[in-house]
């Protein structure tokens, strides 16, 4: 048997500002609703969807830990910083190549890695 991820749903207080967030450290999303659920953002990439649906506070994924590889790790980190990211740990070389962790406007953290 062998399992892949293939979907992760972020539920966010304000979806927008989410998708300002993961836009500006390179994914793209597109609008959706599927029959009269509530509509939402969706980002495919190798297989793999990222959707954000809004939610109450009490339903919120806060404590969510997330991992992209990017292209560029500074440019990366500066973008998210830029759109409502915080830094937690400024861009350095590490075993897994450049890294840098930063979390985004409803509390998930999100590490950053440029592999070399």
């Amino acid at each position: 048997m062998n399992a892949k991820p293939n979907l992760m749903v972020l539920r966010a207080s304000n979806p927008d500002s989410l998708v300002t967030f993961y836009t500006s450290i390179g994914l793209s999303f597109v609008k959706e609703r599927h029959g009269s659920g509530p509509t939402h953002f969706a980002s495919a990439s190798a297989g793999f969807v990222l959707e954000i649906y809004p939610c109450t506070s009490q339903a919120r994924t806060s404590g969510l830990r997330l991992g992209f590889s990017v292209d560029d790790v500074d440019r990366a980190f500066a973008a998210a910083v830029a759109n409502e990211g915080s830094a937690l740990v400024t861009p350095r070389d590490s075993d897994w190549g450049r890294r840098a962790v930063v979390r985004d406007s409803e509390g998930h953290t999100v590490e950053l890695v440029e592999r070399r």
